[in-house]
């Protein structure tokens, strides 16, 4: 079976974990969001690129569900040291060997996607992981604070923020201009059937099917989502902040309603939120915490045999 799945960050990589789990000769090419990469002291990060390469490779930090295990931090108390911005941006040691490697290698004109390519003959995460675009399409914020009214980078406003400023708006700046990196669309054409984990369906899979091309053909596709709200709050995260900006509801419905009957074929939902609906779209209530492997693998393996069902 093939399967392509579109992933973020900290939600996506453990949803994907469980469905190598559940679907263990499954072939899995995982789209990944690029919006929130940005140059720091520079070099080229890729946090869910990186966050997924890790976590199914088994480097990941698994308390904070992010950067390295056993990391350190002497670089950045260095940077510090010398008043290098940003200083809210925690880049530890181990984590800055792979963005090093990033760098000289796009430098050397090699695109993203084989530069992810490289990354992950190392950590051999069992998918085939692709950047959305290997063009550069960032994420922008438009707040007012005590500066005025200004865009900021995604990161600024998700981590030194933490989304406390309400967004105006949010720009993947770049977008128009982007294709969908080598083998996106060969993948999606080849996919038997297409998940949507409980990642943040604005800056996260909402980016992704912001790059011409990838949403027609998704919508081609049998497509079952997983929703990353429960009982009108997200599953972790600040979702709630994105949705707000662009006028959707905090609920499973809302994510429903924003994705699609277009898009989805499939929606799975919380035990609470059975009663969401939306024409031409099947709608099945699950546990959806992911508080164990375990539960996280049962997750993984009732959205694919929904997708197979509807297949």
């Amino acid at each position: 079976m093939r399967i392509v799945s579109l992933a973020g960050g900290i939600g996506g990589a453990r949803f994907l974990r469980g469905l190598l789990s559940a679907a263990p000769g499954a072939e899995i090419t995982v789209i990944g969001n690029t919006g929130d990469d940005i140059t720091l002291f520079g070099l080229r990060v890729c946090p869910d690129l990186d966050t997924v390469m890790y976590t199914l490779g088994g480097g990941i930090n698994e308390e904070q569900g992010w950067g390295r295990a056993a990391e350190t931090f002497t670089v950045k108390a260095e940077l510090a040291a010398y008043g290098m911005e940003p200083q809210w941006f925690g880049l530890g040691d181990r984590d800055f060997a792979t963005h090093v490697i990033r760098t000289q290698m796009l430098a050397a004109g090699y695109p993203l996607s084989q530069v992810t390519e490289a990354l992950c003959d190392r950590w051999r995460p069992g998918v085939r992981l692709l950047p959305m675009s290997d063009d550069r399409a960032e994420t922008h914020v438009v707040i007012t604070d005590a500066e005025g009214r200004r865009a900021v980078h995604f990161q600024e406003w998700w981590v030194r923020l933490r989304a406390s400023v309400p967004a105006e708006r949010i720009l993947l700046v770049g977008a128009e201009e982007a294709k969908p990196a080598p083998g996106v669309l060969e993948a999606i054409e080849a996919a038997d059937v297409v998940i949507l984990p409980p990642s943040n369906p604005v800056v996260s899979i909402g980016t992704i099917l912001q790059i011409p091309g990838i949403r027609p053909a998704l919508e081609a596709k049998t497509v079952v989502g997983v929703s990353p709200i429960i009982g009108g709050a997200p599953v972790r995260g600040m979702a709630d902040a994105c949705l707000t900006a662009i006028g959707v509801e905090t609920s499973a419905q809302g994510v429903l309603d924003l994705y699609g009957s277009a898009l989805l074929d499939g929606w799975l939902v919380a035990e609470e939120d059975a009663e969401v609906s939306l024409a031409g779209v099947r709608v099945a209530a699950r546990p959806l915490l992911m508080s164990s492997p375990e539960a996280t693998r049962e997750l993984a393996a009732a959205a694919l045999a929904l997708a197979v069902e509807l297949s």
